[in-house]
């Protein structure tokens, strides 16, 4: 027993010097756990200080919320809930058009495309050669020459209808109209 005494006066000692730290215990025998003191009651709090009956009463005014005021928390709630929605439907609209222009675009690139493809294979189709050989072996079309082209004066239209030759003077009839 003398042994425990001096290591649990050494380890207590060790214990405070040490502040908390691990320590060794010397002989056999390990010494029980002090038991967990009991805790004090908390002390209540003091008792407020009553209040005079016009404080209260100002106090229970000022807790509650009178009808009208009611009302017009209500109405202000609505308000705003419907200007949310108003809100989100104008923004669903947006994303909804901003959607519909991007598939146009998207359309209007493949035409585009394709039109352009079309237009290349057209114009690549056709040879100038093969067209002058046609027209001058086939449909007997000659190259101008001095004398072939004759010269017409309309008289007040922009085009003319042929239905007949034009003469060697390109006149066709004079009326008093023309010359004015």
């Amino acid at each position: 027993m003398a042994a425990g005494y001096r290591t649990y006066n050494y380890r207590r000692a060790d214990h405070r010097s040490r502040d908390q730290r691990g320590f060794y215990v010397y002989g056999n025998t390990v010494r029980q756990a002090e038991p967990v003191p009991a805790r004090m009651p908390k002390a209540r709090p003091a008792q407020p200080k009553r209040a005079s009956r016009q404080v209260a009463r100002n106090r229970n005014r000022a807790m509650s919320i009178s009808p009208a005021y009611a009302v017009f928390l209500t109405i202000a709630a609505v308000c705003a809930v419907l200007v949310c929605v108003l809100y989100l439907n104008l923004q669903a609209d947006v994303v909804s058009r901003s959607e519909h222009v991007t598939a146009l675009q998207e359309e209007l690139a493949d035409l585009t495309e394709a039109n352009d493809t079309r237009y290349n294979a057209a114009a690549d189709s056709v040879d100038l050669k093969t067209v002058r050989d046609k027209a001058m072996n086939e449909m007997g079309m000659v190259y101008e020459s001095e004398g072939t082209v004759v010269e017409y004066v309309s008289p007040a239209s922009d085009y003319v209808k042929q239905y007949s030759d034009i003469p060697e003077s390109g006149v066709l009839a004079k009326s008093s109209d023309a010359s004015r």
